[in-house]
């Protein structure tokens, strides 16, 4: 007796043992990663490899927001120069399906169409003849004949049962006359959720789930409860208060299913800055509150722009081109980030981001907790941007005193010796690079700037600039070194030259005067 005794209690204490080594199971049964097309296409290669990546993290969904790069059948004016072929769309959603990642599409269908609206042949869907950012929702029976093609070409292509319709960030809403003219009868609530009922009425013919971001909803939340009961809401949070677009228990009481989303780019992150801290902070934070409110899903944002665009004008009515406003660095420098969202959604509890970064560095870099620690701080140092000459930071500082604290935490990124994954690590090198580029530059504006300038300084700041140059050249060789299998080489080219395009300018305008 005594001895089944004691078998079961050795039992009994493996088993707890077991147990408590046992990894927490997440409390997302969704458990997305987005991916931001609109500008930097990744090369299929480079797709294929981050779908393993994320596959080994836990992820089990991706939200391809693929814009332009969508080889649309009955649309060929949408596509753009880096468009995937229908094979290369079908291929990688089977090898997604395969590795138990389910793709969802993203077609943005209200807002930030600019892409689509921007050819004539959909001019009559604009809510404003120059703003191409927005279809009018009022234009019923054209947009719903647009969507109705655009989704039924993805739905051929994906396997998914939910369809991503956008509806974020909606600036022109009840802009044109003749929606001013409905908003002063019903609201703006009621001509939004009419629209974006009409879209998910056209998903749901398809035998598909809508899914669309939560900010407009929230901010005209009086109609909500219009729209089809299946309908998927994500709440996006990038570290704001939860009523930031709104009183958010509208939603949490409008009986919807609701995902959450941070974000590991997002503003003001640019070529010349990535706030790491904040979004550390994102993930810690927004994650376990997203858990702790019962959403089903959580997806992770990954924004290359802003999704605004700066239009060149050949004549007052007549755009040539629109550029992208705010670059930010490539996905490819950010796996830390990715790893910290895998983690943090293996638990309800906040992630410890000190602890966390320290195992990283050790498993990734072979790193001591010293040189973790060092490394961390570098990352974080003056992560302030620079608006019209002036540092955008609650303590006074100069871009001269910005520049030296950056350069200092360049030597510590160029001091550390990974041991292992070097290739990963020299991001955080270019990307202080470019920073430190970006500081030189703005300490000869404050210069030239300056009351005092005189004349005669100009060879001098000449000089200056040429030195920039060389540093950049050096900058872009680095950085194009690190992503040619990630982006396409034209890509490449493009980002270094609107890059360095202001210092550039800089040195021929002056040099006319030296």
């Amino acid at each position: 007796m005594k001895k089944l005794l004691l078998i079961f209690l050795i039992f009994c204490s493996c088993a707890c043992s077991v147990t408590a080594q046992s990894p927490l199971q997440s409390p997302f049964a969704v458990r997305g990663f987005h991916l931001d097309l609109r500008i930097q296409v990744m090369t299929m290669d480079a797709l294929k490899a981050f779908a393993v990546q994320l596959r080994d993290e836990g992820i089990n969904t991706v939200i391809m927001e693929w814009e332009g790069t969508y080889p649309f059948g009955k649309h060929p004016l949408i596509p753009n120069r880096y468009a995937y072929t229908r094979e290369e769309v079908v291929s990688f959603v089977k090898y997604c399906n395969k590795l138990g990642i389910d793709v969802i599409p993203l077609q943005q269908s209200f807002g930030h169409v600019e892409y689509i609206l921007r050819n004539d042949r959909y001019k009559e869907l604009r809510e404003d003849a120059k703003d191409f950012s927005q279809v009018c929702p009022l234009q019923t029976r054209q947009d719903s004949a647009l969507f109705t093609d655009l989704y039924t070409d993805l739905a051929s292509t994906h396997t998914s049962k939910y369809i991503h319709i956008g509806g974020d960030e909606t600036y022109l809403l009840g802009h044109d006359a003749r929606c001013r003219a409905m908003v002063a009868r019903e609201g703006k609530s009621k001509l939004y959720i009419d629209y974006i009922r009409m879209l998910c009425n056209i998903v749901i013919k398809l035998g598909k789930t809508p899914v669309l971001w939560a900010d407009i909803a929230l901010k005209y939340p009086d109609a909500i409860k219009l729209l089809p009961k299946g309908t998927v809401f994500i709440d996006w949070n990038y570290g704001w208060d939860m009523n930031h677009f709104g009183d958010h228990q509208k939603l949490l009481q409008s009986g919807y299913e609701i995902w959450g989303a941070p974000a590991i780019r997002s503003s003001p992150d640019n070529y010349f800055l990535t706030e790491w801290e904040k979004h550390f902070k994102n993930i810690r934070d927004f994650i376990p509150a997203a858990a702790k409110m019962g959403y089903k899903g959580i997806v992770m944002t990954s924004w290359s722009t802003s999704g605004q665009y700066s239009p060149v004008f050949e004549s007052e009515d007549e755009i040539s081109e629109e550029y992208a406003i705010r670059h930010v660095y490539p996905l490819s420098g950010f796996n830390m980030l990715v790893a910290a969202y895998a983690e943090a959604i293996k638990s309800p509890d906040p992630l410890d981001i000190d602890g966390f970064i320290k195992k990283y560095c050790a498993e990734q870099y072979g790193f001591t907790a010293a040189e973790s620690a060092a490394f961390l701080k570098a990352l974080k140092t003056g992560p302030y941007e620079i608006v019209h000459g002036e540092v955008e930071s609650k303590f006074r500082l100069s871009a001269k005193q910005l520049l030296d604290s950056t350069q200092a935490a360049m030597d510590v990124l160029y001091g550390l010796k990974p041991s292992k994954n070097k290739p990963e690590f020299e991001h955080y090198r270019v990307m202080m690079e470019i920073r430190r580029n970006y500081l030189r530059f703005h300490s000869i504006l404050e210069e030239i700037n300056s009351a005092e300038f005189k004349p005669t300084q100009i060879p001098g700041v000449l000089k200056e600039l040429q030195n920039l140059l060389i540093a950049q050249d050096i900058a872009d060789t680095h950085f194009s070194g690190l992503n040619k299998d990630f982006l396409y080489p034209a890509e490449i080219k493009e980002e270094n030259e609107l890059r360095n395009i202001r210092a550039k300018l800089l040195f021929d305008r002056l040099s006319r005067n030296k």
